[in-house]
């Protein structure tokens, strides 16, 4: 009889842990063994640890579960709990955070860093959750994307001088267009797909690229020139239903935070040593690498910015606040 109630009891307990854990769906674009890849399993596997199974993250790669707008759609209904995405996608609800990695803004990483938590910043990611119930999770800018950016040229790029009237590949995106086109580079828009043979051809002359896809696009093949210039910052944005965050126990969401953080640091880990092999790997086979001093291009892009502030095509503020996070 004893056997039975102790049977019984414990039965009880694990019913009642059974109930309480939750199930969190996180929709991402990448695979899962790409480095922001695993950088996902990685939250996924803490996210379990730290909360001590009571919040489970099942991560679905490959946009299995819809392309941008459907995910963020799901995302406000509580379909999808979690995008792991570039903020750039919350413009819809905040316009204002388009411009959370202009070009040649930021003198370096730490100052971007400062400026994304800024009040100005937080005010916009307020305005979008109050839209639409979406937010991010913890730091902004804890996980890392890039981890940083290059121009891939086939002549060589030592400094901005350099950029004069070279013929570069460009996105349609006006402000991008208008960005290089300021620092005097003869710019084309073309598809990303078409960069390799557009260089080969030399109808085009460099290209802008996170390093970590040079190698796969075998840029360097025919632009054995890669100049990190760091034109701007990108984080993987965590954004999350609201109002599934706010349901969770404060030990839960404590244990979320914490995973998220380490995930972060993890994702510094995987995405420079992975940088530094591929460019290991290129150089190598052939191609020279370079760092620049980005100060003079940040330097020839405050005429740029002083002029879309005077004509109102800056969020009211952004230059004070990029000015304040110049420093600690």
């Amino acid at each position: 009889m004893n056997i039975f109630r102790n049977l019984t009891a414990l039965a009880l307990v694990l019913a009642a842990g059974s109930a309480s854990a939750e199930t969190w769906r996180m929709a991402t674009k990448m695979p899962v063994d790409s480095p922001e890849g695993q950088v996902f399993a990685k939250f996924a596997e803490l996210t379990e640890e730290y909360t001590g199974g009571e919040l489970t993250i099942q991560v679905f790669p490959n946009e299995q579960l819809g392309k941008e707008d459907a995910i963020l759609e799901q995302m406000q209904a509580g379909v999808v709990n979690i995008y792991a995405e570039g903020f750039g996608y919350m413009r819809k609800w905040a316009p204002e955070l388009s411009w959370i990695s202009p070009a040649f803004v930021f003198d370096d990483y730490a100052h971007w860093q400062r400026f994304m938590g800024s009040d100005l910043v937080k005010g916009w990611f307020d305005k979008a959750a109050g839209i639409s119930g979406v937010g991010p999770l913890g730091d902004p800018t804890a996980v890392l994307r890039g981890p940083f950016r290059v121009i891939v040229s086939n002549s060589p790029v030592d400094g901005l001088g350099d950029i004069d009237g070279l013929k570069l590949r460009m996105h349609p995106d006006k402000l991008a267009i208008a960005s290089w086109d300021h620092l005097g580079a003869e710019v084309i828009t073309l598809p990303w797909t078409e960069v390799y043979q557009s260089v080969q051809k030399d109808i085009v002359q460099a290209v802008n690229s996170p390093i970590a896809l040079v190698e796969s696009m075998r840029f360097n093949e025919v632009a054995p020139y890669i100049s990190r210039h760091d034109e701007y910052w990108q984080s993987i944005g965590f954004m999350m239903n609201l109002k599934a965050y706010d349901a969770l126990d404060e030990d839960v969401k404590a244990g979320l935070l914490k995973a998220y953080d380490e995930a972060g640091e993890y994702s510094q880990e995987v995405m420079f040593q992975v940088a530094d092999e591929s460019i290991e790997r290129m150089v190598e086979g052939g191609a020279t690498y370079v760092e620049l001093d980005t100060a003079p291009f940040v330097e020839a892009m405050k005429s740029f910015y002083d002029e879309m502030a005077a004509s109102g095509e800056l969020p009211e503020g952004y230059m004070d606040a990029v000015e304040a996070a110049r420093t600690e």
